[in-house]
């Protein structure tokens, strides 16, 4: 669907099928599915990922986005070839920064890596500007898909970066930022994360988190609770002027860990207009194994700040060897489509799509990549759900939260 064969319907028609198909972008309509073409359904819908953190291997000269590459072989779960394969028009690009210091220090060299990363995407856009295309509105994405190009958002993972002045978000927005993920393993200056070992910090957002909120509606960044604390997401949805998102989290009733979200919070979700993004993380439960926890701990210390490829590879490396020293056992697509079904029966197909956290450290058996995504569309279709409902979950509830944000910035602007 990326870059469209001879036997695939033209573009105008194309256009036109991705704009009626996806229409749940801007209103929660249910439309059927075309008896005139001839593609299955997962090839004539816009399929959307909302969190690939790809990005991370495009400093690497050696791994070309262009070139088909394994699991297996390198551990990457996204080139073109299988976003061919698996008819993936593209998402939100991450510019994930690990956390560091929080002193002038370590929020400058924060900003340098984000800068980095945000860099990386563009310029991978750039090199090959006959299969990509940025996007920036909700708009955008059927117009990109339909000319046979991946469609590329940009967000932040972890707002560490900002550092103690919420004006670097206005940076961000202009280089193309369009979603914003507060926080990630540990606490920062603006948020509690759900996993600190400390516990948190703030009990929800710092006041320098509010003022984030605050910035954030004013430019229309989608504000992200992925990784963030119960408070965190509360008071997200208490602040926030315009729907906000879960990017990759999984549902904690079904496995009960601080990074998943509990279904009381993914129906307070829903109800102000947000969307929760299925994960591939966090799906089963693991055995204790203390040992295991300090040789993690070690290789997290020892590769806190990854700033070269060379040390990309030896983290890869050193990673492997521990996976192979303490096996578990892993989650399978079945996992998976647990935790879909579970919040869809929960919330309806209108609030929930789909953000795998694809080379991000999904390791499921079953759905190694982006290869395998039909296999997603066609269990829905077993499950019964029609072609708009699809649709909706694979890119429709998440450009609407998207114009969603987009639309509260210009009316406000506006007064």
């Amino acid at each position: 669907m990326v870059d469209c064969p001879p036997q695939m319907l033209e573009t105008g028609m194309k256009y036109a099928i991705i704009t009626l198909l996806c229409a749940s972008a801007f209103s929660t309509a249910s439309v059927p599915a075309f008896a005139t073409d001839n593609q299955p359904l997962h090839r004539r819908i816009l399929v959307l990922d909302s969190h690939l953190d790809t990005p991370a291997r495009l400093d690497d000269p050696v791994w070309d986005i262009r070139q088909r590459h394994s699991f297996s072989g390198d551990g990457s779960q996204v080139d073109l070839p299988r976003m061919e394969e698996g008819a993936l028009d593209g998402g939100f690009w991450v510019a994930f920064t690990p956390q560091g210091a929080l002193n002038p220090e370590g929020f400058a060299h924060a900003r340098r890596h984000v800068m980095k990363r945000l860099t990386g995407i563009r310029n991978m856009v750039a090199r090959n500007d006959e299969r990509f295309a940025l996007a920036f509105s909700a708009e955008d994405a059927a117009r990109i898909a339909a000319q046979g190009k991946a469609v590329v958002y940009q967000s932040i993972e972890n707002a560490y970066p900002i550092g103690e002045n919420t004006s670097a978000l206005a940076t961000f927005h202009e280089h193309g930022v369009r979603m914003l993920g507060l926080v990630h393993m540990t606490n920062n200056q603006l948020a509690d994360s759900a996993n600190d070992p400390g516990g948190p910090r703030w009990n929800g957002l710092s006041p320098l988190g509010r003022d984030l909120v605050k910035e954030a509606n004013r430019l229309g960044l989608v504000l992200d609770g992925s990784h963030a604390s119960d408070a965190v997401v509360d008071q997200l949805l208490e602040l926030s002027e315009a729907p906000i998102i879960l990017s990759h989290s999984g549902c904690r009733d079904l496995f009960d860990r601080p990074r998943n979200i509990d279904d009381k919070r993914i129906k307070a979700i829903a109800a102000k207009g947000g969307v929760i993004q299925i994960s591939g993380i966090f799906l089963t439960r693991t055995p204790p194994d203390p040992e295991r926890e300090r040789a993690v701990a070690e290789l997290l210390t020892r590769f806190g700040n990854i700033a070269s490829p060379e040390m990309q590879a030896e983290f890869d490396s050193a990673r492997a060897v521990l996976i192979a020293r303490y096996p578990l056992p892993r989650a399978t697509f079945d996992d998976f489509m647990d935790n879909l079904l579970h919040a869809l029966k929960l919330v309806g197909p209108s609030h929930v799509g789909i953000g795998v956290d694809w080379d991000g450290g999904t390791e499921l058996i079953g759905f190694e990549d982006v290869s395998a995504l039909p296999k997603v569309t066609e269990r829905l279709l077993k499950e019964g759900y029609s072609a708009g409902e699809i649709a909706n979950i694979w890119g429709g509830n998440l450009l609407r939260v998207l114009a969603a944000n987009q639309a509260h910035a210009e009316s406000r602007s506006e007064k």
